[in-house]
């Protein structure tokens, strides 16, 4: 079995994750992606199942185990990732799910998945928002006019601060890789390629200090390593506005086929692909 589905940027929504998971106990797919900034914004504060619980332990492990339980042996691969808007502390309570069985975890980390491997990546470069625990510089300590540098704003867990200043997302996706073929690896980002229908931005117009401000959001780093290394397929999100605004939620960069589940509407965006032929694939908005 080769299908999957793609999801990303929900939020905390806990309308769109029951469209998720009526979608899969109804047509199972051999794997489910989740691609980032899964818990409600203002985390612990709108969007959860009930306003005292943990989002994590007491509404998405718990709903993903009760899928499991329904589905028995047709229960699908689970990766997810967690994304710029959501706290880095949670990783605590993802691994703990995660030695149940309920998913895999995937940042910085690579998986078999049949004939494929998956690898996981969270970081994006650097954001206007104060939250850093996924931001990164990309490919040069540059910092965009209006952007707070990682080495500023907070972090829910504490950093390396010599790793704050030089790591950068191109280094970080080249230990990943290493020298392996690509060519039958699937990336899940949750930053979209520079300059792409996936990373366009609305902001049209808008400066800073007199300095028009780029509406390409995306990451450099991200793009050089699609294009040098062509990994099978790479999924994105971040950019909720960019599908809107460009048309397009499917790129192509060389031969590899890059898709974004990213979405500005109340629907859940779900990418239904088959691994054979990425290039077939169908967002419905559900």
């Amino acid at each position: 079995m080769s299908r999957a589905f793609f999801v990303s940027d929900l939020h905390g929504r806990v309308d769109r994750y029951e469209k998720l998971f009526a979608a899969v106990e109804r047509d199972p797919p051999a794997a489910v992606f989740l691609g980032g900034d899964l818990l409600p914004s203002g985390f612990l504060l709108a969007g959860t199942a009930a306003p005292d619980e943990d989002f994590v332990t007491g509404f998405l492990a718990a709903r993903f185990a009760r899928l499991r339980s329904a589905l028995g042996a047709a229960y699908p691969r689970v990766f997810l990732i967690l994304g710029n808007d959501d706290p880095r502390r949670e990783e605590e309570d993802l691994k703990a799910a995660e030695a149940d069985g309920i998913w895999a975890y995937a940042h910085a980390r690579r998986f078999a998945l049949g004939p494929y491997t998956v690898l996981g990546y969270a970081c994006i470069p650097p954001t206007p928002f104060l939250l850093k625990d996924w931001e990164r510089y990309d490919v040069s300590r540059h910092v965009e006019p209006g952007a707070v540098s990682p080495e500023e704003g907070w972090r829910s867990l504490p950093a390396d601060p010599h790793d704050m200043k030089y790591g950068t997302i191109q280094r970080d996706l080249a230990e990943l890789a290493g020298a392996d073929d690509l060519s039958q690896t699937i990336c899940l980002f949750h930053a979209p390629p520079y300059q792409t229908a996936l990373d366009r931005a609305a902001l049209d117009g808008k400066m800073v200090d007199h300095v028009p401000l780029d509406v390409h959001i995306g990451s450099i780093a991200v793009r050089r390593f699609i294009e040098s290394r062509q990994p099978l397929v790479t999924m994105h999100g971040h950019v909720h506005e960019s599908a809107r605004l460009t048309g397009a939620w499917m790129a192509r960069l060389g031969r590899t086929i890059c898709l974004s589940a990213a979405h500005d509407g109340p629907e859940l965006a779900l990418v239904d692909f088959d691994l054979r032929t990425p290039a077939a694939a169908a967002r419905r908005l559900l």
